[in-house]
């Protein structure tokens, strides 16, 4: 009966078979599909011998038979018998990252479509007189506490994701202030299908995103200070409106070839950290505001939690605001803006 790969914890993936078991320790990247890294624990099914620790490329022919011979020497079993065992790890491993991709693909938020009703309603709500006041007051009745000004900025950067030329913010604030309150309350406002929020990821996962998959979307970084790896794609995207990358992949015939990934943008970035100094640089790229860490402001935020928690808060109007300010989203389309006045426009001296 073929063996299966234990993935219950992605973290230590096990795959055992008679004589050996094989343990992925940190489980696997899903990107790059021309390499196969991992850090191996392998181990004797029936033995109280050490196992041997090693990381290597499954992929990488020379790492593979130096790490059969160093298996063959501390477990003194077959080279044979040893390298079966890994090549049925490798076609499980292959098939579960392929799996898991497809999986990823599959649950991306369809976006959602209006009816005619909501998209008159919608554009009703665009046209009212006050716009700009009127919103800044539905953003509040959401459930934002304070941060009126702070609110309506991050609300109209990621707004302008549609445009040629995005803003973007970073939410600077002091070490101890929930930082990313705000971004999250006001995130709730736009279409979600629209933003992707990421606690953690790797710069070089940037590239793996379909061609299109981010263009005029919102990304939401929690910590900036984590995120370094991924400050470079992020500024490329936002002045060079796309990013590229060539990688060596493993055609089906077991050839192989170069291809060039390349994602398409312009993003809105919206980060939050409590570094002021590190950016600095990126003052030319994004605006810069300082959240509010008053006392003040804790007592506002905990008073509605607690009456929250108490049923106190009519959260059903809050739901309908932020469906309100989402549909008006949904229906706005890029327009081309034409300024006759632009030739005769100086910069100030």
């Amino acid at each position: 009966m073929a063996k299966k790969l234990n993935t219950h914890n992605p973290e230590s993936l096990e795959y055992t078979n008679e004589l050996l078991k094989q343990t992925i320790l940190g489980g696997i990247k899903l990107e790059g599909l021309d390499r196969m890294r991992v850090t191996l624990k392998v181990e004797l099914t029936d033995s109280s011998r050490p196992p041997v620790r090693h990381n290597l490329d499954l992929y990488n022919d020379n790492q593979l038979e130096k790490f059969i011979r160093k298996i063959a020497e501390k477990l003194e079993i077959g080279t044979s018998v040893i390298a079966a065992s890994l090549s049925e790890l490798t076609e499980q491993l292959e098939k579960y990252r392929l799996d898991e991709i497809k999986r990823m693909q599959n649950t991306e938020e369809e976006k959602k479509i209006l009816t005619q009703a909501e998209k008159e309603a919608a554009k009703e709500n665009l046209q009212t007189e006050n716009l700009l006041e009127q919103t800044a007051t539905d953003l509040q009745n959401t459930g934002i506490q304070g941060e009126q000004e702070n609110a309506l900025i991050l609300y109209l950067a990621m707004t302008s994701r549609k445009m040629r030329d995005p803003l973007s913010v970073i939410c600077l604030a002091k070490s101890g202030v929930g930082k990313s309150y705000l971004m999250e309350k006001v995130a709730q406002c736009i279409p979600s299908e629209e933003a992707k929020e990421h606690t953690q990821f790797s710069g070089n996962s940037f590239y793996y995103f379909k061609r299109e998959e981010i263009k005029g979307t919102v990304f939401l970084i929690e910590d900036l200070d984590g995120a370094q790896e991924v400050m470079f794609p992020i500024r490329e995207l936002q002045t060079k409106k796309r990013i590229s990358k060539t990688v060596t992949i493993k055609d089906k015939n077991g050839q192989m070839r170069t291809i060039t990934l390349v994602v398409e943008g312009p993003v809105s970035v919206i980060g939050c950290t409590t570094k002021e100094k590190i950016y600095e640089d990126n003052a030319n790229r994004a605006i810069l505001i300082y959240l509010d860490g008053s006392k003040e402001q804790d007592d506002r935020i905990m008073t509605y939690q607690k009456n929250l928690r108490a049923n106190l808060i009519d959260t059903h109007t809050e739901k309908q605001l932020q469906e309100k300010l989402q549909n008006m989203q949904r229906v706005l389309e890029p327009i081309k803006v034409v300024n006759p006045y632009a030739p005769i426009i100086d910069i100030p001296k």
